[in-house]
């Protein structure tokens, strides 16, 4: 990792005004295609790699205000929830960062690891991506809870996806603290995103 000097960095301005803001963040919701990965399994850890990559590749994403500094991550992990039999969830954190055919034998274990054992504490929460996934329904906006003070980490959430005009569409939402990121930075990510969907072998 390293610290970002926000006194000669071009967004010094917008860093300034942004952290004044009780609700500083930025959230758009797309409907992103993802139709080569629609037979892909496991589904949702195929999609959730091609996100996690996508955020990791954008500096402005891998960065977070840790005790008034701007720190920038040389790779942030997933935390996404799991669903449990009783209708609740815990948390399962995944490094994103190795290859596709090594990572998924390696989700797979994690996720059942954290069925067994069910927590929703973090381990080193400034370097994590907050994902979280809402399949019961397709949804073109949402809103998140967030932490008091504000916390500055990327959330990522997915709806159901659907089938429109011959694409497998999934509504993605990225929500950033408007601080470190702008609308380009989102746009970048969305790009990203499906542009892993597509090339993902």
């Amino acid at each position: 990792m390293r610290y970002i000097d926000m006194q000669t960095n071009p967004r010094r301005a917008q860093f300034e005004y942004f952290q004044s803001f009780a609700n500083p963040y930025a959230s758009v919701t797309v409907p992103c295609d993802i139709t080569p990965l629609k037979d892909r399994r496991p589904f949702f850890l195929t999609f959730l790699y091609c996100a996690i990559q996508a955020a990791n590749a954008i500096p402005e994403l891998r960065r977070r205000i840790v005790d008034g500094r701007v720190v920038e991550f040389d790779n942030c992990i997933s935390s996404h929830t799991v669903a449990l039999p009783d209708e609740t969830y815990c948390y399962c954190e995944l490094d994103c960062s190795m290859p596709f055919e090594e990572f998924l034998p390696y989700a797979m274990a994690k996720v059942e690891q954290a069925k067994t054992h069910p927590s929703m504490d973090d381990v080193e929460p400034e370097r994590l991506f907050f994902v979280t996934s809402f399949p019961w329904a397709s949804f073109t906006g949402i809103h998140l809870p967030t932490t008091q003070p504000a916390d500055s980490n990327v959330r990522i959430t997915f709806g159901k996806a659907y089938e429109q005009d011959g694409k497998y569409l999934l509504p993605t939402d990225l929500t950033v603290h408007h601080a470190l990121a702008d609308g380009v930075h989102i746009a970048k990510f969305f790009q990203k995103f499906e542009e892993n969907c597509r090339n993902l072998r």
